[in-house]
């Protein structure tokens, strides 16, 4: 068996998340689908990601891995015998191109270190969020990725709001809670930016990130900027602990993965370990 990374991103509208489900489309399904296809392996692939987004959720930075039998790889070449499976990844990528949909690519293949796992041996996760409070509403053009919002917006309330999340938390407040799941995360990251063209970036990196997190802290934020909230009222709903009715989940296409940061290759496997333990720690 050979373990692939795969760095790829996708257009989240018409998915139904990353992870396969039933009846839906889903970014795991066309992948998984795509690689059993141009292999002959079925059914058989099984990818592991490192942020399974929410429907309407995009990716420009995602990572995923695969395990695969390393004589399947003889279908991608005439002559099997002299390349290797990295002289053969070239063939795999090409032929992915022209297999998968337009709104999901792979970027790139790679035969992945030892001890690498696309989840587990993540340091960090980094999503930026796209909203415009321009009067006359978005550019049609990007409409699909940056969410409008009625009403002006703050940005030095968002700023000062925002402060107040950082660090390691039980995020409670801002998550969608899983049994045995715990809500506990490290925000690294969570600043914003208006752009030349009149956008606001909020761009929020963690070590890992609970379910509907990153949009959850957004709308908290939003309610800041727009004045219907005060700044010190993001504090308050964490240390409250518990999913606040207040806090409202901002729209999905607005939330773009960006980037998952690794280790150096030495310290994959350990840093996949130590996450595996905090993972079943009991808080």
């Amino acid at each position: 068996m050979v373990r692939l990374r795969l760095d790829l991103g996708y257009d989240g509208a018409e998915f139904s998340g990353w992870a396969r489900q039933p009846g839906r489309r889903t970014v795991q399904g066309e992948l998984e689908d795509a690689l059993g296809t141009i292999l002959r392996l079925g059914d058989a692939v099984s990818l592991t990601v490192a942020g399974r987004t929410d429907a309407g959720v995009h990716a420009r930075g995602q990572v995923a891995h695969v395990d695969l039998p390393e004589a399947s790889f003889d279908e991608l070449v005439r002559d099997p015998q002299p390349a290797s499976v990295d002289e053969r990844l070239p063939a795999l990528l090409r032929r992915l191109a022209g297999v998968l949909p337009p709104d999901v690519r792979v970027h790139r293949v790679s035969v992945a270190p030892e001890g690498f796992d696309a989840r587990f041996s993540a340091l960090s996760r980094r999503y930026v969020y796209r909203v415009q409070d321009a009067p006359g509403g978005v550019d049609p053009l990007r409409r699909g990725e940056i969410v409008w919002h009625l009403r002006p917006l703050d940005l030095d309330a968002m700023i000062a709001g925002a402060a107040h999340l950082l660090g390691e938390h039980d995020f409670a407040a801002f998550c969608k809670k899983r049994e045995g799941a715990t809500t506990i995360r490290e925000l690294q990251r969570l600043d914003w930016v208006r752009t030349a063209e009149g956008v606001l970036e909020a761009t929020v990196v963690a070590d890992a990130f609970c379910h509907s997190m990153v949009r959850a802290l957004v709308g908290c934020l939003l309610a800041v900027g727009d004045g219907r909230r005060p700044r010190e009222w993001p504090a308050r709903v964490l240390a409250g602990a518990v999913r606040d009715s207040g806090v409202h989940v901002a729209p999905a296409h607005g939330l773009c993965l960006e980037e998952v940061g690794y280790p150096p290759p030495a310290e994959l496997a350990a840093r996949a370990a130590a996450t595996r333990r905090v993972r079943t720690l009991t808080q």
